[in-house]
C-alpha cells in the first residue's frame, strides 16, 4: 500500500494533480491517507464517462486554439526546465489500442526541442531485457536533469498484459504494485515529477478506431491482427486498469484518468495539466556570470 510522504520532496507539491482540483475532481484518483481507518477507494471505469469533456471550452475551435497555446507555452517552460537543471519531468500515457497515445505526443510536445524532450515507445521486452528485471530497462530510460522525457506505454505494461493473461499469480501481482511504488517514489525523492495519465476511451470508440486504421491505407500499418484478440479482453483489460489504478495512485505520483473520446479534448487536458506542472516548479535561469557584465562583442 502507497505510504504518505514521509519527508519533502524536492519540488513543489503544486506541480502535482490535485484531486480537490474543481476541473480535476473525480478524474484524478487520490490515494487514501495512511492511518485514517479508510478502505483505498475504488476505481470503477464505468462509472467514468468517456465523453465528458471537463477542461474544454464548449468550443472545438476555442480548444484546438488553446492547445497551440499551450504547446508554445509548454516549449518556453521546458526550455526554463533545461537551463534551469534541478528538476525531471517523466508523463506517462497508459492506455488500450487506439486511445491516442501517439496523437497526444504530436499534439502537446509537437513544437518543444527535441534536445531536451525524448520518447519512448516501450514494445514487449527483447530477449536481454527478460534477463534483468523488470524495472531494469525502465530506470534505463527515465528523464535527466532539466529534460522530460515522455513514455508511450510503460512500465504498467507488466501489471496489465501478464496479469490478463495470468502469466503471473494476483500475490506477484501486488507484489509489482509494491516495486512500482518504490520506484517512483525513489524518482520523485531525486526530483522527479511523475505524471501519469490514463486515456479513457469507450468500447465503440476503439472498434470505430480500429476500423478507421483498417480501412485508411495510410494507417494499416499500425493495425494488427493481435488487436482483434486484445479486444476481446476488454473488460478483463478494465478490470486491470481500475486495480493498478486504486493501487498505484501515490502521493508522490497520482494517476489522472483523461476521458479521451474526443481527440481535442484529450490533448487539452494533458497540455493544460503539463503546463501547470512546469510553472509550478517556478523554473528559473541560471544566475547571470559577472563576468559577463558589461562585455561587448567586437
Amino acid at each position: 500500500m502507497p505510504r504518505s510522504i514521509d519527508a519533502p520532496l524536492p519540488f513543489p507539491l503544486a506541480a502535482l494533480p490535485s484531486a480537490a482540483s474543481r476541473r480535476s475532481r473525480g478524474w484524478v484518483i487520490a490515494p487514501t491517507a495512511p492511518g485514517s481507518g479508510q478502505g483505498r477507494a475504488k476505481v470503477s471505469l464505468d462509472k467514468l464517462d468517456p465523453d465528458a469533456k471537463p477542461w474544454s471550452t464548449g468550443s472545438k475551435a476555442k480548444d484546438r486554439q488553446q492547445v497551440l497555446a499551450l504547446a508554445q507555452e509548454i516549449d518556453a517552460l521546458q526550455n526554463m526546465l533545461y537551463a534551469d537543471g534541478r528538476y525531471k519531468l517523466l508523463v506517462v500515457l497508459q492506455g488500450t489500442d487506439t486511445a491516442g497515445k501517439d496523437g497526444t505526443i504530436r499534439s502537446v510536445f509537437g513544437l518543444t526541442s527535441p534536445l531536451g524532450v525524448q520518447t519512448v515507445g516501450w514494445k514487449a521486452p527483447t530477449e536481454p531485457e527478460r534477463a534483468h528485471d523488470y524495472l531494469w530497462r525502465i530506470h534505463q530510460q527515465v528523464p535527466q536533469a532539466g529534460h522530460v522525457m515522455v513514455f508511450n506505454r510503460s512500465h504498467y505494461e507488466d501489471v496489465l498484459v501478464p496479469t490478463v493473461n495470468g502469466w503471473i499469480t494476483p500475490e506477484q501481482t501486488r507484489q509489482r504494485y509494491a516495486h512500482i511504488n518504490d520506484f517512483e517514489r525513489l524518482l520523485a525523492e531525486t526530483g522527479t515529477v511523475v505524471l501519469k495519465f490514463m486515456l479513457h476511451i469507450g468500447h465503440d470508440e476503439q472498434r470505430q478506431r480500429l476500423q478507421e486504421r483498417l480501412d485508411d491505407p495510410a494507417k494499416q500499418w499500425k493495425f494488427s491482427l493481435g488487436d482483434v484478440e486484445v479486444r476481446k479482453q476488454w473488460d478483463d483489460y478494465q478490470r486491470a486498469y481500475e486495480n493498478f489504478l486504486e493501487a498505484t495512485s501515490t502521493p508522490w505520483a497520482p494517476w489522472t484518468v483523461v476521458p479521451a473520446n474526443s481527440k481535442t479534448h484529450r490533448n487539452l487536458m494533458i497540455a493544460s495539466m503539463v503546463r501547470d506542472a512546469l510553472k509550478a516548479l517556478m523554473l528559473r535561469f541560471p544566475p547571470q556570470d559577472p563576468a559577463l557584465k558589461g562585455l561587448r562583442i567586437e
